[in-house]
């Protein structure tokens, strides 16, 4: 078995995204990485946010992180011995930043990077570029009631608890002839993320029949 205890492969999914959009918020977003030439840092960010959300997340071992990314046991030890304290400093002066780290981000820095892009969003501090991106998706499918939703919500308003506490968003909205509100009535909770609310009102429209 690749990993000794089970966990959800969507809702790995989903936090290492919003971790990832974090991290890239946090290098001044994707035009100041295609300024400077660095979009090449993607890769190994993205490898280190899910190092860390294993690890953090999850609670696995360096092994079963290896063997689940496909990378040696000793890029994951790299990636995790990276000092937060460090990387924050540096990040004060971002465009020297980008400059120490040139073409290649190195996996101890992308490791503390993705750390502290963690701990922000465990804490709640999401990036608005995750809700832009499910508003971006659902315009592009075409799914104008999933795209009004996602408009008059925001990042910080997840994990949704309950219905009540979008009370006074969802006025004179409808979801295939229903009222939004109703049908948000009928959901389960919690919902994490933008993503999970929409696969939750989309099994509620199959129910009904109106999918």
């Amino acid at each position: 078995m690749l990993l000794t205890r089970s966990f959800s492969e969507s809702e790995l999914e989903v936090l290492s995204t919003k971790v990832f959009l974090k991290s890239v918020e946090l290098l001044g977003g994707l035009s100041k990485l295609v300024e400077h030439r660095t979009l090449p840092w993607l890769a190994s960010l993205a490898r280190a946010v899910y190092c860390v959300v294993l690890k953090e997340e999850f609670f696995k071992g360096e092994e079963e992180i290896a063997q689940y990314l496909g990378i040696t046991v000793q890029t994951v030890k790299n990636t995790l011995r990276g000092e937060v304290a460090e990387v924050l400093d540096r990040l004060q002066r971002i465009e020297e930043f980008i400059e120490e780290e040139k073409r290649e981000l190195r996996v101890h820095t992308a490791g503390a990077l993705a750390l502290f892009a963690y701990r922000l969003v465990k804490e709640g501090q999401e990036s608005g570029l995750f809700l832009q991106q499910c508003e971006k998706v659902a315009q592009a499918l075409d799914v104008p009631w999933a795209y009004l939703l996602l408009r008059r919500l925001k990042e910080e308003d997840f994990p949704l608890e309950s219905h009540q506490s979008l009370q006074g968003k969802l006025e004179g909205l409808y979801i295939r002839g229903r009222t939004a509100a109703e049908v948000l009535q009928e959901i389960d909770y919690p919902v994490h993320s933008p993503v999970e609310l929409l696969r939750r009102i989309k099994e509620n429209l199959k129910m009904h029949g109106l999918e």
